[in-house]
């Protein structure tokens, strides 16, 4: 009887994976997916089969990995970060119920980029946060304003993903204006490039000097709250602990 695994392998790095999500690689006939992550994880486990598809093809790919399963095969279907979290996890059980196919399916979860990330940087995420992709390739952009501005009245600490792209090129400042409505300039604001792999950098900066920093699609940004700080180059959100 085969099985579907989703897997979050984390940042990249092996010191980064869950006991659980090496235990599920190494056990599996096959591992499948997108082919930059395909290729980190033929580093380290060179002698595994592999099955890759070029990004935008993820309909395809699950597809694939679904008819692998039902081959009697154990198949791993790989994310970096966590499977759940902007993942193939999702799509991978929509993919599954459209083909009709009778079988067992396991997230199994991952370090996403906004934990890597904040250990990077101190301690950013120590107090209510939100997640939220720049990217309207699937969100219509109004509706990820909507969501900044929301994160903005809350106060919540907001950690974007896919923040710049080559098209996209002006969303961080459009984002950082929206929450200057709601927080002050010198809020501080992390990035981190890479977070948990060889080429990791990170830099700590301020709302209003969002706009000037380096950012690219490797990169996430951690915008603080208003009570988050900076201290000997750490950014902290406090608890609200009495010392």
């Amino acid at each position: 009887m085969g099985k579907l695994y989703v897997v979050g392998f984390g940042p990249g790095g092996y010191e980064h994976m869950t006991a659980k999500a090496i235990e599920v690689i190494e056990g599996a006939d096959l591992i499948t997916g997108y082919t930059t992550y395909v290729d980190m994880l033929r580093e380290i486990f060179p002698d595994k089969t592999y099955l890759a598809t070029p990004m935008m093809q993820e309909i395809k790919r699950c597809r694939m990995a679904v008819e692998e399963a039902l081959k009697d095969q154990v198949v791993a279907m790989v994310s970096s970060g966590d499977s759940g979290i902007y993942g193939m996890a999702g799509i991978i059980y929509q993919v599954a119920e459209e083909m009709q196919a009778d079988l067992e399916i396991e997230t199994v979860p991952g370090v996403t980029a906004a934990s890597a990330a904040a250990s990077v940087l101190g301690a950013p995420l120590m107090h209510d946060f939100a997640v939220i992709s720049l990217s309207d390739l699937m969100t219509p952009l109004d509706l990820i304003w909507k969501r900044i501005d929301c994160g903005g009245q809350s106060d919540l600490i907001i950690c974007l993903y896919n923040p710049k792209s080559k098209k996209r090129t002006t969303y961080v400042e459009r984002a950082a204006e929206i929450l200057m409505q709601y927080r002050k300039g010198d809020t501080p604001v992390g990035i981190v490039r890479h977070a948990g792999r060889r080429e990791q950098s990170s830099c700590i900066t301020t709302l209003k000097e969002l706009k000037n920093a380096d950012i690219d699609m490797f990169s996430v940004v951690i915008i603080g709250n208003s009570q988050s700080y900076v201290s000997q180059g750490r950014m902290i959100t406090p608890r609200g602990y009495q010392l």
